[in-house]
């Protein structure tokens, strides 16, 4: 069964939501037949690659919330992230666009299945935990190196074209399915999770698709019995 998670390095409730549905994922009975794709999505393109305002500054100014809501919501965020062991920093979060992290985790995507969720670690760590700026050339070659890229694989995918077209292509699909918000998880392209849902709704979840991408258990009659098919019948 085939997961895609539609997330950006940008979003706080991205990498909690990573953590609730691993949590899910690890005691799920059938979990080394789920083949887990992070695929790109993109909250504020506009922002350019850093921007010198604080995470605080950034939210009040783009969306209009007052400094108390923001200082609460951000309070409410850091208070759920060290309920999955993560321990945010907005005080030293670089703001920064999300663009090319996108471009290096479809480089990453070309290579292996483990590259892409290590390099997907990396970045959020970075961002929410470390205060590196994500849309530093040379932060994300340290960070691509930790994740088992080489340099020339994130060079490549910071000047090549296919790279920015692969994270286009996420983009589209997420419009396709209506996506309009992260994270967003789509299970066997029959279900969707929005949000980070808590780790027992991903649970269900994965029962539920699960079991809706079996194949039918047939029965085994005594003997064969008439039946029409493409060319003809019996």
């Amino acid at each position: 069964m085939k997961i895609e998670i539609f997330s950006d390095i940008a979003c706080p409730w991205c990498f909690i939501g990573k953590r609730r549905f691993e949590q899910a994922l690890s005691a799920f009975e059938h979990r080394e037949q789920v083949e887990v794709e992070w695929k790109s999505y993109q909250l504020d393109p506009t922002l350019p690659e850093h921007d010198d305002r604080s995470e605080i500054d950034y939210l009040v100014e783009s969306k209009g919330f007052s400094r108390e809501q923001v200082a609460g919501m951000l309070g409410h965020v850091s208070e759920q992230a060290a309920s999955v062991g993560l321990t945010y920093d907005f005080d030293a979060l670089v703001v920064a666009n999300s663009w090319k992290a996108h471009r290096v985790i479809q480089r990453a995507k070309a290579l292996s299945l483990a590259s892409t969720h290590e390099l997907e670690e990396q970045l959020f760590r970075a961002h929410f935990e470390d205060g590196k700026n994500i849309g530093d050339d040379g932060v994300l070659v340290e960070l691509g190196l930790a994740a088992g890229l080489t340099e020339d694989h994130v060079r490549q995918a910071l000047t090549e074209a296919s790279w920015e077209a692969a994270v286009k292509q996420d983009l589209a699909e997420a419009r396709a399915l209506g996506v309009s918000g992260v994270p967003f998880f789509v299970l066997g392209r029959t279900y969707g999770v929005s949000g980070a849902q808590p780790t027992e709704v991903f649970a269900q979840a994965l029962e539920q698709a699960w079991a809706d991408s079996r194949p039918l258990n047939m029965v085994q009659p005594a003997s064969e019995a008439p039946a029409c098919g493409p060319d003809g019948c019996d």
